[in-house]
């Protein structure tokens, strides 16, 4: 009698233990622990309010009960390094040295965005606030102060004249730096050598230089050399001087980043350099350049000492900026502020906040011009490129047809001559 082999032991227990297809299989403790791909966890959230609460607690201590200190900047100064020295301890409980360093960078690099903030927006609402009571008036938007003084209430006199002062100058201005910006720093960038290293470097020393500089040079230059007189055009030269550097380096970055892949395939096609600067380069970076445009328009509005060395001051309107004198917002505000009149001042403060939605408007304007992306077109130019297109479309067919033609009617007309039957008598 033959008995049948067993089967092994591990066989029969594996055997045991399996489990139906439709229920899952227990999962076995692993050795790692599972890390969470959240960008944000609760323990970070603890960790902030955490020191924040704590370094209030322990400044206050130091202010109040220990040390005989006052004073708001130095409470927020010296709570904020207690709350760092806080934070990074409570994060070196859970991470590592280079994760501690890590969250603390992000921590300050936040902190300093949120003071500029801050800082920015604490400008804007006092600016606002404390000229309140000459913006509602609609007077001080559509007259000059020739007929208000010092002593006037808000319901006479106006800023036209220096609102009329700032577009006339800023424009000039603009015209003039912005083609001579350009210019450069497509130089700087396609024509390398000694000389473009010179110039990039007067440049760069010209965007620190002093707006009285600018004014006195346009003042010893223009006025006193050439007998031109104070007048907005003068102005406008002395915030070219201003402008000028600024766009050029803004500019000659942009225009940098630029891929040479464009320019070799331009190249490649057969085109010179300029065309390859004027259809390509400038395309590419035209978001970059309106930046740069912006900057120097930042830079050029809101200067004081050179309007007031090279223009003069009126209160009178002006809309020649070749002949007389000719006020500016930054100008206007300067001058109201000056007086100890409650309604100089709040004038002064009611100019300053439409010098603020002016730069505002040239800003959005600027946007809507030229920070389209490259290769980008409005809505006219699609147009006219259909139109041209179109055109060209009838053109190559008129073309084909007229050489069809031109072929059929130039080609000889073969006519096969009749065989007549040769009948030879046999």
């Amino acid at each position: 009698m033959t008995l049948a082999p067993e089967s092994p032991p591990s066989l029969a227990k594996e055997r045991r233990t399996v489990l139906p297809a439709s229920a899952p299989r227990p999962v076995e403790a692993a050795g790692e622990r599972r890390r969470s791909l959240a960008l944000r966890r609760a323990t970070d959230t603890y960790a902030l309010l955490g020191s924040a609460a704590a370094a209030i607690a322990l400044t206050s201590l130091l202010y109040i009960w220990l040390l005989p200190f006052n004073g708001v900047i130095g409470f927020l100064v010296v709570g904020y390094v207690f709350f760092l020295g806080l934070y990074a301890l409570l994060v070196s409980f859970d991470e590592d040295g280079p994760t501690v360093r890590d969250r603390v960078a992000g921590v300050v690099v936040r902190s300093v965005g949120l003071v500029m903030v801050v800082a920015l927006a604490f400008v804007i609402v006092y600016t606002l606030w404390e000229g309140r009571k000459a913006l509602p008036h609609l007077n001080f938007f559509t007259e000059d102060m020739t007929l208000a003084g010092p002593l006037d209430p808000l319901s006479a006199g106006g800023i036209l004249h220096a609102i009329v002062g700032t577009l006339e100058q800023i424009l000039i201005a603009l015209v003039l730096t912005v083609p001579a910006g350009l210019v450069c720093a497509v130089f700087l960038n396609e024509v390398p050598g000694r000389y473009a290293r010179f110039v990039r470097t007067i440049v760069e020393a010209m965007t620190a230089l002093p707006s009285i500089v600018a004014g006195l040079f346009i003042y010893a230059t223009a006025i006193l050399a050439l007998g031109t007189g104070k007048s907005g055009f003068a102005a406008s030269l002395a915030l070219g001087v201003m402008m000028l550097p600024i766009i050029i380096r803004a500019a000659d970055v942009v225009i940098r980043l630029v891929p040479g892949s464009l320019r070799e395939a331009s190249y490649a096609l057969g085109t010179s350099r300029w065309r390859t600067a004027w259809h390509v380069v400038l395309p590419t970076a035209r978001s970059g350049l309106t930046t740069s445009v912006i900057l120097g328009t930042a830079r050029g509005v809101g200067e004081t000492s050179p309007v007031l060395l090279t223009a003069g001051f009126t209160a009178e309107m002006n809309a020649d900026p070749f002949n007389g004198p000719q006020v500016s917002l930054p100008l206007a505000t300067f001058e109201f502020v000056k007086s100890p009149e409650p309604s100089m001042i709040a004038r002064g403060f009611g100019t300053a906040a439409t010098l603020m939605a002016l730069v505002l408007l040239l800003f959005v304007l600027a946007r809507l011009i030229g920070g389209r992306a490259p290769g980008k077109l409005t809505r006219r130019q699609t147009h006219r490129r259909v139109l041209a297109s179109r055109r060209d479309a009838e053109r190559f067919a008129s073309r084909t047809h007229g050489h069809a033609a031109a072929a059929a009617s130039s080609a000889p007309t073969s006519s096969v001559p009749a065989v007549k039957p040769n009948r030879s008598t046999p």
